[in-house]
């Protein structure tokens, strides 16, 4: 089995990872005269920043995912293979995928990051990510199934284990669950689970850090704190969640929680390839890469966003965070030095372009952090909506997303609540 991808005179650039990044350059590179191989394991973009509405059952995945042929379908000089590359050999310039050897002249690395444990193998093996739409699909199932279970639950411990919800992390990703949890508990769940006393469901938000969402202002933090705990979720900051058994989570000074919930949002690390010097990767597995995004050591080897490590900016002297606007940012610019370079003329440094920072907690309660202004409450919950509407892909997406936000908002419910498993073969 081989990639199959045809021999041309063109150059071909071969790009590894179709998130925000990868495919913010595959779009530019397109339009001119270059074969464009875009590799990924998944046939659709995903977009990230809605991961946690396809969890808590307020979107379908679908809506949040975009068929990358789709994108393509009128570009016969991008080649997209689904599969995952194994190894980079960047003597002879050849990857080893699932598929077969593949052949490249220049490389993009956009492969982002995901989950980290930080080694602890009872949390790996036992907690609930939300990286990919699988993981944010897999998390709805076992929340709805461990309610319908609570039904039947014969004693008060397992019942309470099976309600209650540990949200580790309080970055974006954990306010936004630990918030529409909060909401769900109040408005939903009390109709579809009228037998269950939801009084007794507590929701737990833990964080190492010393405030709410720290990458935020001081403005954002009080605030989506004050939300938080008026939302009824227990905010615990500056206390880490060292261990969890299935049963019970335990903090590092030894208090345990009961719950078989553990939903971790606590840290990311690069995805990593085979075929690099470990001293090319900095903290967090992220490639080291210059100005221009080469990775060091290389001038034909690239990397983009979440996985990219660009410490030469003296406002972001540990990278740029790893959100969905540096990647973008870096795969629009790549695609202009990469014609600079094959011209020989001077590619242009990378300077990021903050546009802000948001994060929703509730109905009407978002804080938004713009280079000029700082807001909180209802008008910044409906900028929110309306900055995430506009970066869905594809206009079907957008009125889906849109009508299911509507249908919400209206009737304070959601209409996606559904355990949709694998059959498993006998």
């Amino acid at each position: 089995m081989t990639p199959n991808i045809p021999e041309t005179n063109q150059t071909r650039i071969v790009i590894i990872g179709a998130g925000f990044g990868g495919l913010a350059l595959a779009q530019q590179l397109a339009k001119h005269d270059v074969q464009i191989v875009l590799i990924d394991k998944n046939n659709y973009h995903q977009f990230q920043p809605l991961f946690y509405q396809v969890a808590m059952a307020g979107l379908e995945p679908s809506s949040i995912s975009f068929p990358l042929r789709k994108i393509f379908q009128r570009k016969k000089n991008v080649h997209i293979r689904i599969t995952k590359v194994t190894q980079v050999n960047t003597e002879q310039k050849i990857l080893t995928t699932e598929l077969g050897e593949l052949s490249y002249d220049y490389l993009v690395i956009a492969v982002g990051a995901d989950t980290n444990f930080f080694g602890m193998q009872n949390i790996i093996e036992n907690a609930m990510p939300m990286k990919s739409v699988s993981e944010a699909i897999y998390l709805r199932n076992k929340v709805l199934q461990n309610l319908e279970d609570a039904l039947t639950a014969t004693d008060a411990d397992t019942r309470e284990g099976l309600m209650n919800m540990v949200v580790v992390g309080t970055g974006p990703t954990g306010v936004e669950v630990s918030g529409t949890l909060a909401e769900m508990k109040r408005l939903i769940l009390p109709k579809d689970y009228p037998e269950l006393d939801f009084n007794q469901m507590k929701i737990y938000l833990f964080g190492s850090s010393a405030e709410v969402l720290e990458v935020m202002s001081d403005e954002a933090s009080v605030k989506s704190k004050e939300y938080l705990e008026r939302l009824g979720v227990i905010v615990r900051n500056g206390v880490r969640i060292t261990d969890f058994d299935g049963k019970y989570a335990y903090t590092q000074s030894g208090e345990k929680i009961r719950t078989n919930n553990v939903v971790w949002a606590a840290g990311i690390k690069g995805n990593v390839i085979e075929g690099f010097a470990k001293e090319a990767y900095g903290p967090g597995n992220r490639l080291k890469v210059n100005q221009f995004n080469q990775v060091e050591g290389f001038n034909d080897i690239f990397a983009l966003g979440d996985i990219a490590l660009m410490s030469g900016d003296p406002k972001f002297p540990n990278g740029h965070p790893q959100v969905a606007q540096p990647a973008i940012q870096q795969g629009k610019l790549l695609a202009k030095n990469l014609f600079k370079m094959m011209r020989k003329e001077e590619p242009t440094g990378f300077e990021y372009n903050d546009l802000g920072s948001m994060a929703t907690v509730g109905r009407h309660l978002a804080v938004v952090d713009l280079p000029f202004w700082k807001f909180q409450g209802a008008f910044a919950w409906y900028v929110w909506m309306f900055v995430h509407l506009m970066a869905i892909l594809g206009v079907k997406n957008k009125v889906m997303v849109f009508i299911n936000w509507l249908w919400n908002y209206i009737t304070y419910d959601q209409s996606l609540r559904l355990i949709i498993k694998p059959k498993i073969k006998q």
